[in-house]
């Protein structure tokens, strides 16, 4: 039987700002991760994200980034493994804790933007991430860039561990993202996004930006929902999955 888990990232709006489409994603998917303050959101919209996600029961993980509102998250940082640990401890235990307070649990951890995108490559860095979700909840999933150094890190550290796939974005030969400034770091066309994460699930490969087919793990797909198709497009994934015969599941179900 083939599955998968469907995820995005959400609870990014903060204070008079809305950043996505969160009330109509919601409803979608599977997992949903939730930022935590420091690339994105604020305590009132990490509350609100916390009950819609409880209303629709599905699952709900941690999203902690780099302390750069700013940018978004999404500008590197240079920070030491030790300032890694204490970041991701602090944004996961904040998260934690309003989940507790609402009767939920985190049901896994999923690094934003630059700080996923340098633990990839980063072994230590991925290795002070994980032992900051261990010593939480050493029942926590970590979500990670298939075949990357996060992966690894978090097996190494006794955890569990979710390889996620990109259903528009772009791959190099070496399993990376392609960056945001390159051209074919996005897939523009729909159907060949839908394409795409049907192979990675079924076939366990992508083609990578050079043509070349590469092996990739997809327990999760991320679908992001502050595009101007997001919505449109999460309804079409979640239609070609059931036609291809594969089952929609939360991570808890799918990773032992």
């Amino acid at each position: 039987m083939y599955q998968v888990d469907l995820n995005s990232d959400l609870g990014e709006s903060f204070g008079r700002y809305t950043i996505g489409m969160d009330e109509k994603i919601i409803p979608l998917i599977s997992s949903a991760n939730i930022a935590c303050g420091y690339h994105a959101s604020d305590p009132v919209v990490m509350l609100e994200s916390i009950a819609r996600t409880k209303e629709a029961g599905i699952k709900i993980g941690a999203h902690p980034g780099l302390p750069d509102l700013m940018g978004f998250g999404r500008r590197n940082m240079a920070i030491s493994p030790a300032e890694a640990k204490a970041y991701t401890l602090y944004q996961i235990s904040a998260l934690g804790g309003m989940c507790q307070a609402n009767g939920m649990r985190l049901q896994h951890v999923k690094p934003h933007g630059a700080l996923y995108n340098m633990a990839a490559k980063d072994y230590a860095l991925s290795l002070a991430i994980c032992e900051a979700i261990r010593d939480y909840d050493p029942e926590i999933i970590v979500m990670g860039l298939s075949g990357s150094e996060m992966i690894r890190a978090a097996k190494d550290c006794g955890l569990k561990a979710a390889s996620e796939v990109f259903a528009d974005r772009g791959y190099e030969e070496d399993g990376t993202l392609v960056n945001r400034r390159k051209e074919g770091a996005l897939i523009k066309d729909e159907d060949e996004a839908i394409a795409r994460v049907i192979r990675m699930v079924k076939e366990g490969v992508v083609t990578a930006v050079t043509g070349k087919d590469i092996p990739i793990q997809a327990d999760s797909v991320c679908v992001h929902g502050d595009g101007e198709k997001a919505l449109l497009f999460v309804e079409k994934i979640r239609k070609a999955l059931t036609e291809n015969d594969i089952k929609i599941r939360p991570l808890a179900e799918i990773i032992d």
